[in-house]
C-alpha cells in the first residue's frame, strides 16, 4: 500500500513537472508568436503601403515617407528601400523633405532623414545640416542629447550655425546659466556670427524678465560690427518699453530710419511705432502707474506683445496681429488704454476698418478700463500730423459711427 502511495506521488510530481515544462514552452512560443505576429503585421503594413505606391500616381521618395502612418515606422528603411530599387537620393531632396516633416511636427522622421545624411553623405553635409540636427535632437531626445552631440562634433563642425542652434535650444528651454556660458564661448571664439545669435540671447533675457541685459547684448553686437535686423530692433525697443524708457525708444527708431538696411517694411514699422510712442505720451498717467504697480513679468510681457503687434503690422502680417490680439484678450491681465491704442492703430494702418471698429466696440464695453474719447482725439491728431490723411479720415469716420466723435468735445 505504501509502495502504491509512493508511486502515485511520483507520478503526480512527474506530471506537474511535465505540465510546468509545457507551460514554459507555451509561454516561450507565445512570446515568439507575438513577436512573429507583430513583425508579420509590420510586413503586411509595408506590403499595404507598397500597394498604395502602385495605386498612387505619385510614387516618389517624399510621398513614401509622408505615407508613413505610425511614428515608430522608420523613414530610414523607406530611404534604403528606395535606393535598393535603383533610385538615387539627392541631399537637396532630403533636406526639403526633412524641412516639411519638421513643419508638420514629425520630428522623429525628420531626424531619421538627418541620420541617413550623416551615415551616407557625411563629407557633403553643410553647417546648416549639423545645426538642423541639433534642433531635431533637442525636440526628439531632449537638450542633454543635443548638448552631447554638439560637444562631440569635430572642431571644424563647431561653426556659428551649430553654436547658434544649441543656443536656441537653451533659450527655448530658458536655461539661462547654460545659455550665458555658451554665449561667453561664442564671444571668445574667432567665428563670425549674425544678428540671429544675439537675438537668441535678447529673447531669452526678455523671457526671464532681465530687460536690463538686452542693451548689453546690443552693445556686444555693435562691438562685433554685426548688422542688427528688424527683430533685433524689435527686441531692443520692447525691452526699453518694458522699463518705460520712451526716450530710448525714440532714439532707436531714429537709428532704424538711418540704417542702410532700411526698406519699405521697416519704414512702415517705424511709422506705426512712432505713432504708438507719440500716442503713448497722450494717454493719461494711469497707464504708467499700472506698469509700476505690477512689478511682474506679466505686464512686461504684455508690453512686449504690444510691440509684437506693431512689428507684424509693419510687416503687413494681419494673421499674426489677429492671433496675438486674440491671445491677449483671453488672458486675465488687466487691459489698459495703451493696449487698445496699439491694436487700433495697427488695424487702421493695415487698412482693416472692420476690425478697427470692433476694437472700438471692445474698448467701449471693457470692464477693466474706461473708454477714453480724448485719447482717440489725440491719436487722430497724430495720424493727421504724420501726413496719414486717409488713415486719419477713416478713423474719424469710425469714431462718428460709434458715437464717439472727439471733435464734439471742443464744441
Amino acid at each position: 500500500m505504501a509502495s502504491r502511495s509512493l508511486l502515485f506521488t511520483l507520478q503526480r510530481r512527474r506530471k506537474c513537472r511535465i505540465n510546468s515544462e509545457i507551460g514554459s514552452l507555451y509561454t516561450l512560443k507565445k512570446e515568439n508568436f507575438v513577436r512573429f505576429v507583430s513583425s508579420d503585421a509590420l510586413r503586411n503594413d509595408v506590403a499595404l503601403e507598397e500597394s498604395n505606391y502602385k495605386d498612387n500616381k505619385e510614387d516618389d521618395l517624399r510621398s513614401r515617407i509622408f505615407r508613413l502612418r505610425l511614428p515608430k515606422r522608420s523613414a530610414t528603411n523607406i530611404i534604403q528601400k528606395w535606393v535598393n530599387e535603383g533610385n538615387t537620393v539627392a541631399l537637396s531632396e532630403l533636406r526639403s523633405i526633412s524641412k516639411e516633416l519638421s513643419k508638420s511636427q514629425r520630428f522623429k522622421h525628420a531626424l531619421e532623414i538627418s541620420e541617413w545624411m550623416v551615415t551616407h553623405e557625411e563629407n557633403a553635409l553643410s553647417d546648416s545640416d549639423y545645426a538642423n540636427r541639433i534642433d531635431l535632437m533637442t525636440k526628439v531626445f531632449g537638450i542633454d542629447a543635443a548638448e552631447r552631440y554638439f560637444e562631440g562634433l569635430p572642431i571644424t563642425s563647431k561653426t556659428s550655425e551649430t553654436y547658434t542652434a544649441l543656443l536656441h535650444s537653451y533659450a527655448r528651454s530658458k536655461l539661462l546659466d547654460k545659455a550665458e556660458e555658451l554665449y561667453e564661448r561664442i564671444k571668445r571664439s574667432s567665428l563670425s556670427f549674425t544678428a540671429l545669435t544675439y537675438n537668441e540671447m535678447m529673447t531669452l533675457y526678455m523671457s526671464v524678465g532681465q530687460m536690463e541685459k538686452v542693451s548689453l547684448v546690443v552693445a556686444e553686437l555693435k562691438r562685433q560690427k554685426v548688422a542688427p535686423d528688424i527683430f533685433t530692433y524689435n527686441l531692443w525697443i520692447s525691452s526699453c518699453a518694458a522699463t518705460l524708457n520712451v526716450d530710448q525708444v525714440t532714439r532707436i527708431l531714429d537709428e532704424m530710419s538711418r540704417s542702410s538696411d532700411c526698406n519699405d517694411d521697416w519704414l512702415r514699422y517705424i511709422d506705426i511705432a512712432n505713432i504708438y510712442v507719440k500716442a503713448g505720451h497722450l494717454v493719461n498717467a494711469e497707464s504708467s502707474a499700472v506698469v509700476a504697480a505690477e512689478k511682474g513679468i506679466t505686464q512686461r510681457e504684455w508690453i512686449t506683445y504690444d510691440f509684437l503687434i506693431i512689428l507684424y503690422a509693419g510687416l503687413r502680417n494681419k494673421d499674426k496681429v489677429d492671433q496675438i490680439w486674440k491671445s491677449l484678450r483671453m488672458t486675465k491681465q488687466r487691459m489698459i488704454n495703451r493696449n487698445f491704442i496699439c491694436i487700433l492703430s495697427s488695424y487702421l494702418m493695415l487698412g482693416h476698418l472692420k476690425e478697427a471698429g470692433e476694437v472700438l466696440d471692445q474698448w467701449k464695453q471693457s470692464t477693466t478700463t474706461e473708454f477714453d474719447i480724448s485719447a482717440c482725439g489725440r491719436l487722430l491728431d497724430v495720424f493727421l500730423g504724420a501726413g496719414l490723411t486717409e488713415v486719419g479720415n477713416n478713423f474719424h469716420m469710425l469714431l462718428i459711427e460709434r458715437n464717439c466723435d472727439p471733435t464734439n468735445l471742443t464744441k
